[in-house]
């Protein structure tokens, strides 16, 4: 069913479908319809309501604590600290530091390792699947990455209110997280 619709337009709203018109070579209706389903499909964004990724990734790149990096870049770094076998003990050595550092943050901002999984995930180092009672399937990228996350999971969890135990695969690993009374550490 086609619906027609009349639509007025200021200046700035006829010289972008005037550009779209010369760079596209669609027809006005073409171009109309495209506009509308891609201001539906982001229209959170677009209204000025961001979503939560949105909102939690501009957070993260806001606080200058956080950079954007193409993945690929991350996979050249791990497999350059991986040359030739072992990663070079100096990069552990720093990477730990990070971890320890992290651990203190994270033991007041998650109560559970699931938590922490989930930001992990959002920040594209890991995908995590739960399988109900504090179990968590990670799928990593690489082996490399997956020995970096592994490392950097155990460290940074030592003050969270749980232990963990990590079952590792080639690219996957299963972590399962107990509860412990706080006076038993």
């Amino acid at each position: 069913m086609t619906q027609r619709v009349t639509v007025s337009l200021d200046d700035d709203s006829s010289a972008a479908l005037e550009r779209l018109l010369a760079e596209t070579g669609n027809g006005q209706s073409e171009i109309v319809r495209q506009a509308l389903a891609f201001y539906a499909a982001n229209f959170e964004a677009a209204s000025g309501r961001p979503s939560d990724n949105l909102e939690q990734y501009y957070q993260m790149l806001t606080s200058g604590e956080h950079v954007l990096l193409d993945v690929d870049f991350l996979h050249a770094f791990l497999e350059h600290c991986h040359a030739g076998g072992d990663p070079d003990p100096a990069f552990v050595e720093a990477a730990d530091r990070v971890s320890d550092y992290h651990a203190r943050e994270y033991a007041a901002r998650f109560e559970e390792v699931g938590e922490l999984l989930e930001w992990l995930s959002f920040c594209g180092f890991l995908e995590v699947r739960c399988e109900g009672d504090g179990v968590y399937h990670i799928v990593f990228p690489s082996e490399a990455i997956r020995w970096f996350m592994t490392r950097f999971i155990e460290r940074s969890t030592v003050d969270l209110p749980t232990e963990i135990t990590i079952e590792q695969g080639v690219s996957k690993v299963i972590i399962a997280e107990d509860e412990y009374d706080e006076r038993t550490r």
